[in-house]
């Protein structure tokens, strides 16, 4: 199965919910695999522990290539780096994708991801898009690669405004690109269930028939200690609280 994370809002928590349900995946045993689109590399400094401006093989390194002619095209996985945790693997972002962006757009590179997923079909069992918080070349092509779209949702006014205009977004992508991509769910973030503001907004969600998640994650700044460590939470506390709750979206997900 293949899950973009998208949400044209920054700060929702798109890193975190990739990185953590991808964590999640690796430990139950599936072959997993974090590509990560956006070019501040939150995803891959959270799974490797270090900033990729040195990387030698990278999500740039993979889109540098489609502009080149090339009689021996590398494949797909020799884009794709270990990390700690058995299972687990990572397309690691780098800066240069932003100055990449242009060229690939100029030159209608859309469905170079899509196809480099296809080919990684029969690797691995889940694979993770980690997107930028822009509706932009890098997550047009995510979306046209995966067949699941995750929304992560962070119980704002704001976010709530946008999320209509996100949808229409992934309808346009579903009607001109990929008619198998599904809207997995929203996933609530941040969720405090004392405020009165997070409730009337998600329960508005529900009364409008879109598809929330169950559980909603929870606001925790054991979260912010699992970005400092580069330890996903189920490696950092597995008993924790939001770890249950990451574990539970997880397996709403189903396969």
């Amino acid at each position: 199965m293949r899950y973009v994370v998208f949400n044209q809002k920054g700060g929702v928590g798109k890193s975190t919910i990739t990185c953590n349900l991808a964590a999640i995946s690796a430990a139950q045993g599936l072959r997993t695999l974090v590509i990560d689109l956006d070019p501040q590399g939150n995803s891959s400094q959270y799974l490797l522990g270090a900033p990729q401006e040195d990387a030698r093989v990278s999500a740039a390194e993979f889109f540098d290539q489609t502009l080149k002619f090339s009689a021996r095209p590398k494949g797909a996985d020799e884009y794709v780096v270990d990390t700690p945790w058995p299972l687990l693997r990572v397309m690691p972002s780098h800066p240069t994708l932003d100055e990449l962006h242009a060229k690939l757009e100029s030159r209608y590179k859309i469905y170079k991801l899509r196809d480099a997923l296809l080919e990684l079909a029969d690797t691995y069992d889940r694979i993770y898009i980690d997107t930028p918080p822009a509706l932009n070349f890098y997550t047009r092509s995510a979306l046209i690669a995966a067949q699941g779209c995750l929304i992560p949702f962070d119980c704002d006014d704001f976010s709530r405004r946008a999320l209509y205009t996100l949808l229409d977004n992934v309808k346009e992508i579903q009607a001109d690109h990929n008619e198998d991509l599904v809207v997995s769910g929203i996933v609530v973030n941040q969720f405090q269930p004392r405020a009165s503001l997070p409730q009337k907004l998600v329960q508005e969600l529900i009364d409008e028939g879109l598809p929330v998640l169950q559980p909603y994650l929870s606001a925790s700044v054991k979260v912010k200690e699992s970005h400092q460590l580069a330890r996903p939470m189920i490696h950092l506390d597995a008993r924790h609280k939001l770890t249950q709750e990451m574990m539970a979206l997880h397996s709403a997900l189903g396969a």
